[in-house]
């Protein structure tokens, strides 16, 4: 009879070594599985969250709740200093001056429209940098004695 292999036949002897994959996060949250492996005596770790996935704030927190409002009111006796009226006014003659709206304006100073309307109408905190920029685009002086 023929031998089907041509030359001596040998044995590979190298060991073949056969991975599980890991379980996905999901399948180690699962009810059957924490029971299971506290079943074999396998140590368990969970996390209790606190407040987890609700918008709601319990009677029965174990931190006090902090009114923000009183909060800066305490820490900043005065309001915030808003556009001063000289500004707010050199704004918008400088703007009409040039002929620009105020979505001009803000897009040639690169903010927002609302940002331009804020200081026009007086409710914007001033910012030293925005005003600077419009200084520039306007060729008007707004810093200084105007603003604190």
């Amino acid at each position: 009879m023929p031998s089907r292999y041509p030359g001596a036949v040998t044995q590979d002897w190298e060991p073949v070594v056969l991975h599980k994959t890991k379980p996905k996060s999901q399948d180690l949250r699962d009810p059957k599985a924490v029971n299971a492996a506290l079943r074999s005596g396998l140590a368990v770790q969970t996390v209790k969250k606190f407040d987890a996935g609700s918008n709601k704030k319990g009677k029965s927190m174990a931190v006090p709740v902090i009114n923000t409002k009183k909060l800066e009111e305490e820490t900043e006796p005065s309001a915030m200093d808003r556009v001063k009226a000289e500004v707010r006014l050199a704004i918008q003659k400088a703007r009409l001056e040039k002929k620009m709206s105020q979505a001009d304006l803000a897009k040639q100073i690169n903010e927002r429209t609302q940002v331009v309307q804020e200081y026009e109408n007086g409710k914007a905190v001033p910012n030293q940098a925005v005003l600077a920029k419009m200084e520039k685009v306007l060729g008007v002086k707004l810093r200084g004695k105007h603003v604190k």
